[in-house]
This record gives structure tokens, sequence and C-alpha cells, in this order.
């Protein structure tokens, strides 16, 4: 079993409450952060960038929209793929490979959609572009996952990844926005190929974090089966394809009413108000010490992310819409925190790579999917109509995690999981 590895020692840590500051100082963590930091960069700057390109060279919202959710739909369905390799064979021989095929994919976009090629060919690059986008932020999880093992700070650790991916969230739009708007429609582009290539291979050559590789006698031995297998990854995939439709809906809608009121500028700093308000949530959850179960904690936030989500629709000022947006952001963040939380309590280590990529493939599908229907509602009826899709998306996901919230609860500590993955092996959950 691996070590708990920080400067803290393995007892200190159980009798010391949590906190980044304890968290930080775990031995090592530092070189994969950074990288991690910047590889993760390009994620959310692809969507947008897509957005502002095609619209730039097609006229049509719906159209960037469309290539966009193309992406987006690619990325989710091949992400669990990636992940699965991952835990089998190491992140490193995933993300070289994948990294180069990102880059090549994402420029070919590029240049098509500025030399004016048919429509098709747009989707047709789009599909290798979204199904070869690099998983960093799971990848980074798991290495969380070996260095806690055991530890309370992995609660901590949940709250920080996620603070960390809302921070990008607040400047990887603002970047890409600034870039398309003040330099070039294509520099967006163009600078997430980069980043993915420079910060991409940084991230692998880190090879002593990365969770330990199964030879090939332990895969012989041990039945590998799909994390979806784990009710609890299901309802949990539908709750982040909610959460999805919000970032999809309000990156489009965003984009605009902010040209609709001749102000194009002003969709990254929307935008970036309501990442804020995700990320400055986020930082709040993760110093909390919850005596509230996890589930519930999902349930509770997750209505009132519903609530603050219906109301976008039908904001009339920039003032007021910014403030809902704030609130939407600041809704956001415990969802998102918890469900990875539930992760680590409901899934085995040796398949938590791809249940982490299950989820961020879920965020990217609803996304992808409101980026199309946002796109349509804004073109073909007023002004902010595709802010009723992060209404859609959250109310329904909300229902059904009512309904089936029982499958959310952690079995008892120590627990083996029965019908999880289908481990030969017993494996423990806690």
């Amino acid at each position: 079993m691996p070590q708990k590895d920080t400067v803290t020692g393995p007892d200190e840590g159980r009798t010391k409450r949590p906190g980044y500051g304890q968290l930080l100082r775990t031995r090592g963590a530092w070189t994969f952060l950074l990288p991690g930091f910047a590889a993760r960069q390009p994620f959310a700057m692809l969507t947008i960038s897509i957005v502002l390109l095609v619209q730039h060279t097609t006229g049509s919202y719906g159209t960037a929209g469309a290539v966009s959710a193309t992406t987006g739909v690619s990325m989710a369905l091949f992400a669990p793929y990636s992940g699965k390799l991952a835990d089998r064979f190491g992140q490193r021989a995933v993300l070289l490979p994948g990294v180069l095929v990102h880059c090549a994919a994402g420029l070919t976009l590029t240049l098509l959609a500025l030399s004016g090629a048919p429509t098709w060919t747009l989707f047709l690059a789009a599909v290798p572009t979204g199904a070869s986008t690099p998983q960093i932020g799971p990848m980074v999880r798991s290495r969380w996952g070996v260095k806690l093992q055991g530890s309370p700070l992995v609660q901590t650790a949940a709250a920080f990844e996620s603070v960390t991916d809302e921070f990008t969230f607040v400047l990887g739009p603002l970047f890409a926005t600034a870039l398309c708007t003040g330099v070039d429609p294509a520099a967006g582009l163009f600078t997430e190929a980069a980043l993915t290539l420079v910060g991409g291979l940084l991230f692998a050559a880190q090879k002593g974090t990365q969770p330990p590789v199964r030879t090939f006698e332990e895969h012989a031995r041990v039945e590998h089966a799909s994390a979806l297998r784990v009710p609890g990854v299901r309802v949990l995939i539908v709750t982040f394809l909610g959460i999805g439709a919000v970032f999809g809906g309000m990156q489009v809608s965003l984009a605009a009413y902010s040209e609709a009121i001749g102000r194009p500028g002003l969709n990254g700093v929307l935008y970036g108000i309501f990442a804020a308000g995700n990320m400055l949530s986020g930082l709040v959850c993760g110093a909390v010490a919850w005596k509230i179960a996890p589930q519930r904690r999902l349930l509770i936030g997750y209505t009132a992310l519903a609530v603050t989500a219906s109301g976008l629709w039908a904001a009339q000022s920039v003032v007021v819409l910014a403030g809902l947006g704030l609130l939407v952001g600041v809704c956001i963040a415990p969802a998102l925190i918890t469900g990875y939380t539930l992760v680590e309590k409901i899934v085995p280590a040796t398949s938590r790579t791809e249940a982490f990529t299950w989820l961020t493939g879920a965020v990217a599908l609803g996304q992808a999917a409101a980026v199309t229907v946002a796109g349509q509602l804004e073109d073909g009826f007023w002004d902010g109509a595709g802010f009723l899709v992060p209404m859609g998306g959250t109310v329904l996901a909300l229902v059904v995690m009512f309904l089936l919230r029982s499958r959310l609860v952690p079995p008892p500590a120590g627990r083996t999981v029965a019908r999880g993955v289908g481990h030969r092996v017993p494996v423990a959950v806690d």
C-alpha cells in the first residue's frame, strides 16, 4: 500500500484539521501541480476559441456551437477510454501520443476554418480534436489519491482541484477571448495547441508521482471492468451533465448577449465573474470541516444551483446578469467538489482515473449539447434565449439525482465493493 507522503508525518495529519497549507506541504506535490496547471489551461480555452473562430468565419452561432459541440461530444466519448488506459498502462504512455495528436488536429481545424473550407470538414476535424484532449484534471486527482491514501486531506485535495479548475476557467476564457477579439480570431486555437504541447509534455515527464502501473501478471489476476458498474457513478454522470449544461449555455449566451449590446469584449468579463464565483466558493467549501454527509451536501447544493440558474433568462441588464452569474458560479463549486469526493468513497483506487474521466467527460458532453442548443436558440429566438439551457439541464439532473439519491450513499468503511467494478480480488472502499 502506498504510504502517505506528507511532511507532517503519518499521524499528525489525522489529528490536525486538514487545510490547504498542510495539503501543499505534501512531499512531491509541486512537481505535478505546476506542470498540471499549465497543461490545464488549454482545456478551458478550447470551446470558446472554436465558437469565436467559427462564428467569425461563418457568421452563425448555430454552426459555431455545433462544431464546438462535436469537439465536446468526441471528448466525452473518448475520455473514459483514455482514463482506463492511463489506469492500466500509466499516464505518461497515454499523454505523449495524445498531446501530439491533439495539436495536429486543432491546427488542422483552425486552418480549415480560416481557408473557408466546407462546413462538413470543420466537423470532421473537430472529432480528433476532442477525442485527443488531454485529461490532465483526472490525472492530477489520481496522483493526489496515491499521495493521500487514507488521509483526511482527501476532501481538501478535492476542493483544491475544483478551485484550480475554476481558476483555469477564469483565466482560460478571458485569455482566449482577448486573443480572438484583440489579436486574431485564430489566435485562441493556435495558443491552445502550443500550451497543450508544452504543458502536456512537462506533466508527462513527472514519472515519479504518477499512480503505479500494474505488471502484466497483476493484470492477468484482476478482472478490469468499467467504473460505470458502480451505480453511484452513473448518477454522478447525470449530475455532471447538468453542470456541463451550465458551462455551455453560459459561454454561448454571454457571447451572444455581449455582441447584441455592442460590447463583445464584455463576454470574457461576464464569464470571468461567473467562474470567479465558482472559484471563491470552492475555496470556502474546501476550508470547511463538513459534518453533513456528502450525498446530502450534493443534493442541497444542486438544488441551489438549479434555482439560481433558472433566473438567468430573465436578466435584463448587465448588472443583474453579472450578479446572477456570480451566484450560479458560487453554487457550482460545492456540487463539483462533493461529486469528486464521492468518487473517492465509492470507486476502488484501480479505477478512479477512469471514473474521474467519466465525470469530466459528462461535463464536456453536457457542455457540447448546451452549446448546440443555446446556439440554435440564440439564432432563432430572442437575445438571451440560450440562458434557458442552464435552467433545463440543472432541473432535469436534479430530478434524476433526487429519485436515485440512495445510490450515492458510500458503503460502510472497510466494506468491499461487491458489484462495483467486478474485481475478483476484494478492494476496500475506504
